[in-house]
């Protein structure tokens, strides 16, 4: 079980007016839950990401595995029993996830989908719906955030009502082991689990976004200079 923060939310907190556990009610508390994701940068391994509460005893783990057409994590608790799977269409505009219960896939275990809202974005955001919001009309709930930052935020629905909030905690031991740790205040009555699936995919999401910008500029920087080189053997 996490450890509560007994610290007062930030003032702009507000609080879902409905207890209702996405994932599972074992992951709602009525108090603020502090939480520390920390994604292993050097090594890809199972347990790539980790996720600890206040004290330091893990919570949940990742691990993630590729298929040929989808690409696939699993969201695990501290005994290694799979919660999640979080499966990824990898031909979809706009980087669509889709979670199920335990390790299915099957369409009658859907919980929810994430995509982006839209193609081109300069910063993140993620529109979340519930597994009987069919139409996707209206999201139920909202994620924004500055990666560049290493933050963001999450809404209930199309409200400015916030139910959990991200940080980046950067410290010397962190760089140095190769390490990104994020802060995750999740607010009461919130799924945390569910919150934390959320933030897998948006830094998987941003992962792979900077992953595509890198070697689109690796390969112009290399055209250019074949092509400054062509030039200059011309003369």
């Amino acid at each position: 079980m996490a450890q509560f923060s007994t610290s007062p939310f930030p003032p702009s907190a507000n609080p879902l007016p409905i207890n209702a556990p996405i994932i599972s009610p074992h992951f709602c508390a009525s108090y603020p839950v502090d939480l520390s994701i920390v994604r292993n940068v050097k090594t890809i391994r199972d347990g790539d990401f980790v996720v600890t509460d206040v004290n330091g005893n893990i919570i949940f783990k990742v691990k993630g595995y590729a298929f040929s057409c989808h690409s696939n994590r699993v969201l695990l608790d501290a005994a290694g029993n799979p919660i999640v799977t979080l499966r990824q269409k990898l031909m979809s505009a706009h980087d669509r996830w889709q979670v199920f219960r335990g390790e299915s896939t099957d369409s009658s275990d859907l919980i929810f989908t994430v995509k982006r809202s839209s193609m081109f974005q300069w910063k993140p955001k993620l529109d979340v719906f519930l597994a009987n919001n069919t139409d996707e009309a209206v999201c139920d709930f909202k994620v924004q955030g500055s990666w560049s930052e290493k933050s963001c935020v999450v809404y209930a629905g199309e409200s400015s009502s916030i139910v959990a909030q991200m940080h980046k905690k950067t410290t010397v031991q962190s760089v140095l082991i190769g390490k990104d740790n994020f802060m995750v205040t999740v607010y009461p009555n919130v799924d945390y689990g569910f919150i934390v699936t959320l933030i897998v995919i948006l830094t998987i999401i941003n992962e792979t976004a900077q992953q595509v910008a890198d070697t689109s500029a690796a390969v112009g920087a290399a055209a250019g200079e074949a092509a400054g080189a062509a030039i200059a053997s011309a003369f």
